[in-house]
């Protein structure tokens, strides 16, 4: 199987652009993904967030430390960089930093004129950081070389001894098949179960009779935040109608990691809970994976094909 690492790259920013651009270029020399903070500014709790959850969703966390110690967040009076190093390292992230030696700082600045390439604000913390960082996995480099061979042996590492989610490359039309081809035996076995209940819309579905899940639905707004396919931001669309419009995607899986898409990202996380609380979805590995998605239960296909047999279609 050949599994992507996403390896989250972390340095200050100015004095260290072609040191995080080799590690970058080795990451994806080793066929690995690499993110980082330089796809952010520090200024705002908010981004910080942000960041946080792009180090919860890697595989690995990568230090780059130079001579400074980088901008302060206010409240904690800490630095982005050593805010972001604590988190990965509280969070059980593979954590390994190279840490730029003495020599390689000062030809940095005799011979590039890096003037802002030592720390001249916050020299004790940088101190105490750099110690921190120090008791922990370090590889000390002497140069952008020294760098990419790093990355390549850590990343060998860390794919040898942590069991790490990764990405799979996905085979779509073989997946989606599949899925398509178990919701049709499933909506056959909901026919017959149909036949069973009569198709009475006073028959339990779930906690639910059919006409309560119809009216609950019909009242239920959804206020669409991000533009999605077939429901452009800002509009409005009841559940029902919103049920209706992505029963395929619901039919075959909605993923909160697939990162390729954004339509999947924010139905996952915004929209699929809801329709998992009525036992319509449930969240389930994919294939043998720890890749979670919500995708539709046997109950959720049989609603389906009740709407279909009364001939109840989106209003839209």
């Amino acid at each position: 199987m050949n599994k992507k690492l996403q390896v989250f790259v972390s340095s200050t920013y100015t004095d260290l652009i072609e040191e995080r651009q080799a590690a970058v270029e080795a990451i994806l020399d080793a066929g690995h993904i690499p993110a980082g903070m330089e796809l952010f500014k520090a200024g705002n709790e908010s981004q910080l967030k942000t960041i946080y959850k792009w180090i919860d969703e890697s595989d690995a966390y990568m230090l780059i430390l130079g001579g400074r110690y980088g901008s302060v967040e206010e409240k904690t009076d800490k630095s982005y960089t050593q805010l972001e190093y604590e988190y990965a390292v509280g969070k059980g992230i593979p954590v390994f930093a190279v840490i730029l030696s003495d020599s390689f700082i000062t030809e940095k600045i005799t011979f590039l004129g890096l003037k802002n390439a030592m720390e001249q604000n916050n020299p004790e913390k940088y101190k105490l950081f750099k110690d921190f960082v120090m008791s922990k996995i370090i590889r000390e480099v002497n140069d952008c070389k020294d760098i990419k061979i790093q990355v390549h042996a850590t990343l060998n590492q860390f794919m040898h001894e942590y069991h790490l989610t990764g990405w799979v490359r996905n085979t779509p039309e073989k997946d989606i098949s599949q899925l398509l081809e178990e919701n049709r035996l499933l909506k056959e076995e909901n026919k017959s179960l149909i036949k069973q209940l009569q198709a009475s819309n006073n028959d339990k579905l779930g906690n639910y009779t059919f006409d309560e899940l119809i009216h609950i639905f019909k009242h239920k707004i959804f206020t669409v935040d991000v533009s999605l396919v077939k429901v452009k931001k800002g509009d409005k669309i009841n559940a029902l109608d919103f049920f209706i419009l992505y029963y395929n995607f619901f039919a075959t899986g909605v993923s909160g990691r697939n990162w390729l898409s954004n339509e999947h990202f924010t139905i996952y996380n915004s929209y699929a809970p809801y329709y998992a609380s009525f036992q319509l979805l449930e969240k389930r590995n994919k294939g043998n994976s720890n890749h979670e998605v919500f995708i539709i239960t046997q109950l959720g296909s049989a609603f389906y094909t009740m709407l279909e047999s009364k001939g109840i279609t989106s209003s839209r």
